[in-house]
C-alpha cells in the first residue's frame, strides 16, 4: 500500500468569488487524501485557479501559469480564464488540462488522472466541517449564487461564469452554520448579483431544519441574523427589495453596510453600459435608507472615462457623488476587456482624459471620506481584530470590509487577539482610516 499522498501545489488568483471556488477545490483534494503544498518544488501536480475579468488579471494569470510550468511542468488550469482555452493554449501549449470557473468535478477528475487518488487518506480526520478556508479563521466568504443575468457592456462575467444559478437556501444556511460553529465571527455574503438571489428559481421554497423557507435575500438575511455573528452584504444592486433589508440593519440583526455597485450617474452612460435603475431613484433610496438606519455605511464602485462619456456626463457623476455622500468608494478608469461589447463603442476616451477625470473624482471623494471619518472621532465603535504584532493591533469597524475598505489602528495594543470584537474609542482619522484605544 502506498502510504505517501500525492502533493499538489495550488495558486489562487482573482476575486473573493474565485477564492471560494479555490476553497472548495482544496477541501475536495484534502478529502480525497491529497497533500496541498506551499511550493512547486517536487509537487506531483500544480493547479492554477485563474482570473480572466480584466486584461491585467489575464496577464497575471498567464504569468502564473508560465511560472508554474517553468518551476514544475505539470499544470492544470481552472477558473475564469479557463473559459478561454484557446488563449491559454496559444501562450502555454504544455498545460495538461483546462476547465472553466466552478468546475469542481472536472478539476478533481483531472487531478485523479495525473496524480491518482491515494489508497490511504491520512487527512480524513483533518478536514474541518466547514471545509478548507483561505481567509483568516474569524471571517469567511459565503457565496450564494453563481453567474449573472445582466449583460453590462463593459463586463464578460456571463460569458465566463454563465447565467445566474442560486444555491438552495438550506444549503447556504447549512454552510453558514458550520462556519459560525467553527468560530467565524463575520460572514461576507457574495455573488455576482447578491440582491437577485433566488430570482432565477422564482424564489422557490426550500427546507432548512424542517422549516420551509423562501429563497430570497431577505429570508436569507433573517436566518443568518440568528447566528449571532456579523453579516456583511456585497454586490447589492439597488432593487426595491433591498429596502426590506434596512430595518434588519437598524435593529442590529445584520451589519449596517451595503456594497452597491452603481458604476455611473449619467443616464446616457448608464444606458450605454446597459445598467439597470435610475440615479434619481437611487438617491431617493439612499436618503430613505439613512432615515431608517442613520448608521448605515454605503460603499460603491464607479468607472470614469467610459466610451462616449462627455464632460457633462462626468459632471453629473461628480454631482451625484456630492449628493450621495457615500462612505466608501472605489473608482477605476475604463479599461477595455477582451470580448466586452464596450470595445466596439465609438468615442473611446484618451488615456490622459481618463486619468484627469479619475484624479478629480478621487479628490472629491477624499474630501467626503475625510469628513465622514472625522465625524467618528469621539465615538465608541465595535472593532473586529485582524492583526496583532509588536507595534499594536489592526482591526475593522462595522463600516469596513476586509481588503477593500479602511482599518482601525490600535497602536501599542497587545492585550487583544485576532478575531476579538472589542469596543474602541476613536481618537484620530485621516482620509481612509481611524485610530483609537480599546475601551477598558
Amino acid at each position: 500500500m502506498n502510504m505517501s499522498p500525492p502533493t499538489i501545489g495550488f495558486v489562487s488568483l482573482g476575486c473573493p468569488k474565485n477564492l471560494v471556488d479555490s476553497e472548495r477545490i482544496l477541501t475536495e483534494l484534502r478529502t480525497q487524501g491529497y497533500q496541498v503544498v506551499p511550493s512547486y518544488d517536487n509537487a506531483d501536480l500544480v493547479i492554477v485557479n485563474t482570473c480572466g475579468f480584466i486584461d491585467s488579471a489575464v496577464q497575471e494569470s498567464l504569468e502564473a501559469i508560465g511560472e508554474a510550468l517553468n518551476e514544475n511542468g505539470k499544470v492544470i488550469v481552472t477558473g475564469c480564464l479557463g473559459a478561454k482555452e484557446d488563449q491559454i493554449r496559444t501562450v502555454h501549449p504544455k498545460v495538461l488540462e483546462i476547465s472553466g470557473p466552478h468546475s469542481y468535478e472536472a478539476v478533481l477528475s483531472h487531478v485523479n488522472k495525473y496524480a491518482p487518488k491515494p489508497e490511504y487518506n491520512p487527512f480524513t480526520s483533518l478536514v474541518p466541517s466547514q471545509g478548507v478556508k483561505l481567509t483568516p479563521k474569524h471571517y469567511a466568504y459565503l457565496k450564494i449564487s453563481e453567474g449573472c443575468n445582466h449583460r453590462c457592456t463593459f463586463c464578460i462575467i456571463p460569458s465566463l461564469r454563465g447565467d445566474m444559478v442560486s444555491r438552495p437556501i438550506g444549503n447556504v444556511l447549512d454552510e453558514a452554520k458550520r462556519l459560525a460553529d467553527s468560530g467565524v465571527k463575520e460572514l461576507l455574503v457574495i455573488a455576482q448579483d447578491t440582491s437577485a438571489y433566488g430570482i432565477d428559481i422564482k424564489n422557490r421554497t426550500n427546507f432548512w431544519n424542517g422549516t420551509p423557507l423562501k429563497t430570497d435575500i431577505q429570508t436569507l438575511c433573517e436566518q443568518l441574523a440568528n447566528l449571532g455573528i456579523w453579516v456583511r452584504l456585497h454586490y447589492m444592486y439597488p432593487y426595491p427589495s433591498v429596502d426590506n433589508l434596512i430595518p434588519l440593519m437598524a435593529d442590529g440583526k445584520i451589519l449596517p453596510y451595503l456594497d452597491v455597485p452603481l458604476q455611473h450617474a449619467s443616464p446616457a452612460v448608464l444606458k450605454s453600459m446597459k445598467r439597470p435603475g435610475t440615479i434619481e431613484r437611487t438617491l431617493e433610496r439612499i436618503h430613505k435608507w439613512r432615515e431608517i438606519c442613520p448608521d448605515i455605511t454605503l460603499r460603491s464602485t464607479f468607472i470614469v472615462g467610459y466610451p462616449g462619456e462627455t464632460e457633462q456626463d462626468f459632471e453629473l457623476l461628480l454631482d451625484f457623488l456630492s449628493q450621495a455622500q457615500l462612505d466608501r468608494v472605489g473608482c477605476f478608469p475604463y479599461s477595455p476587456i477582451e470580448g466586452a461589447e464596450a470595445n466596439k463603442l465609438a468615442d473611446q476616451i484618451p488615456e490622459a482624459i481618463k486619468q484627469e477625470r479619475f484624479d478629480r473624482f478621487m479628490q472629491l471623494q477624499q474630501k467626503i471620506s475625510t469628513q465622514k471619518l472625522q465625524a467618528k472621532i469621539g465615538k465608541t465603535l465595535a472593532v473586529i481584530i485582524d492583526e496583532v504584532d509588536e507595534e499594536g493591533a489592526i482591526g475593522r469597524s462595522m463600516a469596513d470590509a476586509p481588503e477593500i475598505d479602511g482599518v482601525v489602528y490600535l497602536n501599542e495594543e497587545n492585550q487583544v487577539k485576532v478575531g476579538d470584537i472589542v469596543q474602541v474609542n476613536i481618537e484620530h482619522s485621516d482620509e481612509y482610516d481611524l485610530w483609537g484605544t480599546v475601551k477598558r
